[in-house]
């Protein structure tokens, strides 16, 4: 049973032949009675307090598992991020290097087809200058049979000679 200020006021007690002084009695009641209401008082602004902290609290943890909440989802998308951002860079890599390789590769062919190209211009090269002294070679001995002496043919098989000249006079 709970015992108010007003319990307190009125509670009478029962007088007794050598009991207490019954005006000390009601003013220690009295004294009492205005301690408890006070009391009372303190503990309704105590407990109104309480309520409000603990409202606060509340807010607080709400607000706590909000920014877990935000922390976790930030985390996680910043994990994505560094993920995606590993996997890009990855992939430029791969890509740079298979690049490469086929720079790498058509250097290689450009190479062995400007190495074909030079072998087969040598022998080109060798081609004509074996042509060119060929043709020199017939030119000088032209030459030479042109400044023989005609009476050097006299007797030597001078129709052939002269056939000769005229194909190379034809040619020249």
């Amino acid at each position: 049973m709970k015992i108010t200020p007003l319990d307190i006021q009125h509670k009478v007690f029962d007088t007794q032949w050598r009991g207490y002084h019954k005006t000390q009695v009601d003013q220690f009641l009295e004294e009492i009675a205005e301690s408890v209401e006070e009391l009372t008082k303190d503990n309704l602004v105590l407990k109104e307090k309480l309520s409000g902290k603990d409202d606060e609290v509340g807010q607080l943890k709400r607000a706590e598992t909000t920014l877990t909440s935000t922390l976790i989802s930030t985390q996680s998308f910043v994990d994505q991020l560094k993920h995606g951002a590993q996997r890009d860079a990855d992939l430029l890599v791969k890509e740079a290097e298979l690049k490469a390789e086929e720079i790498l590769a058509q250097s290689r062919a450009e190479l062995a087809e400007m190495r074909r190209m030079i072998s087969t211009l040598k022998q080109q090269r060798a081609l004509v200058l074996d042509r060119l002294r060929l043709t020199l070679s017939s030119f000088h001995r032209l030459v030479e049979i042109e400044e023989r002496p005609d009476d050097a043919f006299e007797g030597e098989g001078e129709p052939e000679m002269s056939a000769e000249r005229a194909s190379h006079r034809e040619a020249g």
